[in-house]
């Protein structure tokens, strides 16, 4: 009978979307732009290039016996949200405003992709803005594995997040990104996903981790599989990172090579600050300290990438590195096991950055956005606060009841004889 539920629920999915009253999208008239259009679609690439860099990020992060299934979990995404994506995903995070509350879009707007001939999204096709969109989504959930590797079964993860990308991704992006979008219209700044994207994992894997309790021993057992293997992901982590930051400003311009620029300093400054900070701790430099201190600098500048100056892009970097790294000092005492540190690093990196967007953007940068308290104003950085709140809760809450109904429906966790085996060989009857 469990098997038969997430099947039953995609059926009455595409009922819903056939009954519900569709819309027509009228053709723009807007002229394409050939080098917005060159700079989106390697930019898109780009972006896709990132998920296989976490697998491998992650994968070589997790003991030997598991790193299959956890850069599996990263891989699959790039299948499963795709399908989701262009069959209503993509309507209910950018399809035509319901009801006028801002939190969802009409998925009959755009349903299998229907209504995207001739129209443009500013002056790129809206199809590729939708497949540009797609790989912000399609990495969201893949970054959430981070917190529940090594003990969750595949089938019910696919189920999870399944359900992550339908209740939480896509009323974020609708809000945040969409013109008639609650946070848009609220005046909240995000240029590339700190809100959508690294808060909305950073809380679920929180959620995650406090939902599926602590490994069998792992603490006396895990040792990273393969330093090498983080080293890789890192370098196509900030690679792709370029099409997910700089890509936002959807057009070959100047707003672009600015965030490029951003994106570019703010993670060297937090990959140097997390070195320096652990050496002030009476710890060795590490090549996984380095990487980490890496990441939470892309995390952190992404919401504020197209906002601020490159100046102001080290203090994220330099901020963001010292609070995620004691976030995660304070985690390693607590009995949350979440396994490689999503939460403190994608979660608070997150928020540490959209929190730093309201203090330091300017419109010197960004005439569209607004100026922040470092340049006297109060009012960006107040709604980043309330916005910061309201996705925390949003994200976290929704998380853990999205944990339990996938829960009902097929069990979250592995038997402990599986766990001892390995995913590898439990889940995949495979072996590094």
């Amino acid at each position: 009978m469990k098997k038969i539920v997430p099947f039953g629920m995609l059926i009455i999915v595409i009922i819903l979307v056939f009954i519900y009253p569709g819309n027509t999208i009228t053709p723009s008239k807007t002229p394409i732009d050939k080098a917005d259009t060159a700079w989106l679609l390697i930019s898109t690439a780009l972006v896709l290039l990132m998920t296989p860099g976490l697998a491998f990020f992650y994968g070589g992060m997790v003991r030997k016996k598991n790193v299959i299934s956890t850069m599996l979990q990263s891989f699959v995404c790039m299948g499963l949200i795709t399908i989701i994506w262009v069959v209503f995903g993509f309507s209910l995070a950018f399809g035509t405003d319901v009801g006028g509350l801002g939190f969802i879009g009409n998925p009959s707007s755009f349903f299998m992709m229907q209504n995207t001939l001739g129209v443009t999204w500013g002056t790129i096709p809206i199809i590729l803005f939708a497949m540009f969109q797609l790989k912000f989504a399609v990495i969201t959930p893949a970054l959430i594995t981070g917190a529940f590797a090594e003990r969750i079964r595949f089938n019910s993860y696919l189920i999870f997040i399944t359900l992550f990308i339908i209740i939480i991704y896509a009323p974020l992006a609708h809000a945040t990104w969409h013109a008639d979008g609650f946070f848009y219209k609220m005046g909240v700044l995000d240029f590339a996903g700190g809100t959508v994207v690294h808060m909305s994992a950073g809380w679920a894997a929180l959620a995650s981790a406090l939902y599926l309790k602590k490994r069998n021993g792992a603490e006396e057992t895990h040792a990273p599989a393969r330093i090498t293997y983080v080293i890789l992901g890192t370098g196509l982590l900030w690679f792709g990172w370029f099409g997910f930051n700089a890509g936002s400003a959807l057009g070959a311009n100047e707003l672009a090579a600015t965030a490029l620029a951003t994106t570019t300093t703010a993670s060297a400054a937090a990959a140097i600050a997390w070195i320096f900070f652990d050496i002030l701790r009476g710890k060795k430099p590490s090549a996984l300290g380095a990487c980490i201190g890496a990441v939470v600098g892309l995390v952190a500048v992404t919401p504020a990438a197209g906002y601020i100056t490159v100046s102001s892009s080290l203090i994220v970097g330099i901020v963001a590195a010292v609070i995620s790294n004691l976030v995660v000092i304070w985690r390693s005492r607590t009995n949350i096991d979440d396994t490689l540190d999503v939460f403190p690093c994608h979660g608070v990196g997150g928020m540490v950055g959209m929190l730093l967007t309201g203090v330091f953007a300017t419109t010197s940068v960004n005439s569209a956005g607004a100026n922040g308290l470092f340049y006297g104003e109060t009012a960006l950085f107040v709604k980043h606060l309330i916005a910061l709140v309201a996705v925390s809760a949003f994200a976290f809450i929704g998380s853990f009841i999205l944990l339990k109904v996938t829960d009902l429906i097929s069990p979250l966790r592995v038997s402990p004889e599986d766990e001892l085996v390995g995913l590898d060989l439990s889940q995949h009857h495979e072996e590094l």
